[in-house]
């Protein structure tokens, strides 16, 4: 990708954060997913590591995914659309805050306009990274970001809600810290009430707050999401979970019963073909 193409890629999706009002970025998980998701009108997108995982045939969790896979999906969600492009860097693929810095300059290699750094370690044991090595993390991915000729923004990631440490006040803390080192988007999944949301958006005002959508765990729709200050709401592995759904109910039903009432229910050959016909660049 050129350099110019980017630099307007990452300034489209800088506005978006800053124009007033909530917007929507979908999770596509791969190149075609990625197309058709773009035909529908959505001003970005962002990557989705489960359903990277999943897509290669393994579960979602520690070290489902290397770096070299990801930047790799990175690299063929981005060539797809000429839409800006984030995406799901998990915990930098490494402990080291350096390793962390390195991930942000290979995304950027990819095309990639935006990604996320998580405080959680994908180690089963020891889940969460110690305060201090997490906030040394978020300012080495910020500044490797502010190295780069356009404006990458850094989402930090405080994952304690799910990974077994319902603890809010913690949260709040990590995202604040966060903030105080430079990311430009605070996020915190695993949110579950509306006031649980404000608390989040009132403690790193003004950067703007993403919230995953499309969980059980949350129950507030998107115009309240909005009325509360949150600025990028994300699905993370819903789509991929809705495509997964309809195809493990529709090999049921006909492994089960013999059923074929599904290829009624099923978009057409001939718009999914006309669709993936647009190409990019």
């Amino acid at each position: 990708m050129s350099t110019i193409l980017q630099e307007k890629k990452a300034e489209v999706f800088k506005s978006l954060h800053e124009r007033p009002g909530l917007f929507v970025i979908p999770n596509p998980w791969d190149a075609g997913s990625a197309k058709l998701l773009a035909a529908m009108g959505y001003g970005a997108l962002a990557t989705t590591s489960a359903g990277l995982a999943w897509m290669l045939g393994h579960p979602d969790g520690e070290a489902a995914v290397t770096r070299e896979e990801s930047m790799h999906n990175a690299r063929e969600i981005v060539g797809a659309t000429d839409l800006p492009v984030a995406a799901d860097l998990e915990n930098g693929y490494a402990d080291d805050p350096e390793e962390c810095a390195k991930t942000i300059l290979l995304a950027a290699a990819a095309g990639l306009v935006g990604g996320s750094i998580e405080d959680a370690s994908g180690k089963p044991e020891d889940p969460i990274y110690a305060f201090e090595l997490a906030v040394e993390r978020v300012k080495a991915a910020v500044k490797a970001a502010r190295s780069l000729p356009f404006p990458f923004l850094l989402t930090a990631r405080a994952e304690n809600l799910i990974n077994g440490r319902p603890d809010l006040p913690d949260t709040i803390r990590r995202l604040e810290a966060f903030a105080e080192a430079g990311a430009d988007v605070l996020y915190a999944p695993g949110l579950k009430t509306s006031d649980e949301v404000r608390a989040v958006v009132r403690a790193v005002a003004p950067r703007p707050v993403n919230v995953l959508v499309g969980t059980a765990a949350l129950q507030v729709p998107l115009d309240e999401l909005a009325e509360l200050g949150v600025k990028r709401a994300s699905l993370g592995s819903a789509l991929a979970r809705a495509a997964y759904g309809a195809l493990m109910q529709a090999g049921e039903d006909l492994r089960k019963k013999g059923d074929l009432g599904f290829v009624g229910k099923t978009v057409s050959y001939a718009t999914i073909n006309n669709l993936l016909k647009n190409r990019y660049p």
